[in-house]
C-alpha cells in the first residue's frame, strides 16, 4: 500500500520537505509496512524554488537585492537549463517583516524592487525563460517596484520617480522608460486567482496580513487603481480583472502587462516533481495521498497546492487526507474540493505545543491518523 506525502511548507515552521518527513516518520510508526513516499511540494509561494531544486537539480543563483521595506536581504533564483524559477518571496516576503513591524506605514511602503533585481540578474545570465512564484509577500504595489528595477520607472506627471510602495501609485501618471526584457518568455505561478481591485483584489483580501488596516486598505486599492490604467498602457489592454492579477499584492498584474502567461503554481510544480506517477503507483496498490500545509483554510481552496493533490487523487479513485497546523474549512467544503479527512496538530495538541515543536507534533498527529487509513 502505497502512501504519497505531498505537503506544502507549514508557514515559518516547517519548510515543505521538513514537514514531509514529519509525516512519514510519524506514518511508518504507526504502519511500518506502509510504502510511504515523500514529495514534497510548493504552489507559487514560499519554497517554489527549494522544492524544484530538490526535484530537478540545477543551480542556485544568490544574491543581495532590494528586500520589502528598502533593506537589503539575500535574494535567490534557481537556474535549470535556460529556464529561471524564482519565488518572490525571497525577495519580498511576508517573512522578511518581523511581525512587530507589519504596521500600515510598512504596508503603504513595502516594494517588490528585489524581485525585479532578480528577473534582471536571471536576464543577464541569459536565461529564456522565467518562472516567477507568486504568493507569501509582504507587498501591495502593484509589481511598480519590480517593473522600476527592470527599467521602467514609475513617475508623477512631473516626471519625478515615485518612492517605493503601493501608496505612493496615487501620483503616477506613466512609466519611464522600458523594461529589459527582450526575448525572456515570462511565466506567472500563482496560488491563488484573485483580481487585482475591489473585495477580493489584492489590498482588500491580503492587505490586513501585511499590516494594512482599513484606512490603508482603502488607499492601497485606490492606488493601484489609478496605476491599473498605467499597467492597461503597457499591456495594451486591461489587465486589472485577469485571475491572479491581485497576486503577491499586485505584483501578477505587472507580470501580465509584461505578457506573462499565467499558470497554476501548484499544478506546475506538480508535474515538474512527478507526483502524477506516484499517484497512479498509489492507485495501483489501493494506497492513498496525504497532503497538508500550515492552515487548512478558504484560501486553500481557491487554487492552492491541497485542492491540485486532491484533484489528482480524485481523479484516480484514492482518498486524500489532509494533515494541516490548523484546520479551518468544515466537512462538507473540505469534501467538495476532494478532501476525505482533515485534522489539524493545533486542534490536537493545543497551539502551544503545536509551535514549540512542529515536527513532532506533526509526526505524532500523523501517528495518529495512520492506522485509520492502513491495512
Amino acid at each position: 500500500m502505497r502512501i504519497v506525502v505531498a505537503p506544502d511548507s507549514f508557514g515559518g515552521t516547517l519548510s515543505a520537505g521538513e514537514a514531509a518527513t514529519a509525516i512519514a516518520d510519524g506514518w511508518r510508526r504507526a504502519a511500518p509496512g506502509a510504502d510511504v513516499r515523500i514529495v514534497p511540494l510548493a504552489d507559487g509561494g514560499t519554497g517554489f524554488a527549494e522544492v524544484l531544486h530538490t526535484a530537478l537539480g540545477g543551480t542556485v543563483h544568490t544574491l543581495e537585492v532590494t528586500g520589502p521595506l528598502g533593506d537589503p536581504v539575500t535574494g535567490s533564483w534557481l537556474q535549470v537549463g535556460d529556464t529561471g524559477y524564482l519565488e518572490c518571496a525571497s525577495a519580498c516576503g511576508l517573512h522578511h517583516v518581523p511581525r512587530e513591524d507589519r504596521v500600515p506605514g510598512a504596508a503603504r511602503s513595502a516594494t517588490t524592487h528585489g524581485v525585479g533585481e532578480l528577473m534582471a540578474h536571471a536576464r543577464a545570465t541569459g536565461v529564456r525563460r522565467l518562472v516567477v512564484g507568486l504568493g507569501g509577500s509582504a507587498t501591495t504595489d502593484g509589481g511598480a517596484g519590480m517593473l522600476a528595477a527592470l527599467g521602467a520607472t514609475p513617475v508623477d506627471e512631473d516626471g519625478l520617480p515615485l518612492p517605493h510602495g503601493g501608496a505612493a501609485l496615487a501620483l503616477c501618471d506613466r512609466l519611464e522608460g522600458a523594461p529589459a526584457l527582450a526575448g525572456v518568455e515570462l511565466v506567472a505561478a500563482s496560488d491563488v486567482d484573485n483580481p487585482l481591485l475591489g473585495r477580493h483584489g489584492a489590498a482588500v483580501v491580503f492587505g490586513p496580513q501585511k499590516g494594512a488596516d482599513d484606512r490603508t486598505v482603502a488607499e492601497l486599492d485606490a492606488a493601484l487603481a489609478v496605476f491599473a490604467g498605467v499597467l492597461e498602457r503597457l499591456a495594451g489592454r486591461d489587465v486589472r480583472e485577469d485571475a491572479a492579477a491581485g497576486a503577491a499584492g499586485g505584483l501578477g498584474a505587472a507580470l501580465l502587462a509584461l505578457g506573462a502567461r499565467v499558470e497554476s503554481g501548484a499544478g506546475l510544480v506538480r508535474e515538474l516533481v512527478g507526483l502524477d506517477a506516484e499517484l497512479d503507483a498509489a492507485a495501483a496498490s489501493g494506497g492513498l495521498a496525504v497532503t497538508g500545509e500550515g492552515s487548512f483554510d478558504w484560501q486553500s481552496l481557491r487554487g492552492k497546492l491541497i485542492t491540485a493533490v486532491a484533484r489528482g487523487a480524485a481523479d484516480r479513485g484514492i482518498p486524500c487526507v489532509v494533515l494541516a497546523g490548523q484546520v479551518d474549512v468544515g466537512r462538507r467544503e473540505a469534501a467538495a474540493a476532494g478532501v476525505d479527512s482533515a485534522h489539524g496538530v493545533a486542534d490536537e495538541f493545543g497551539l502551544a505545543a503545536s509551535m514549540a515543536d512542529p515536527a513532532g507534533t506533526l509526526a505524532e498527529l500523523a501517528a495518529r491518523v495512520a492506522p485509520r487509513w492502513s491495512r
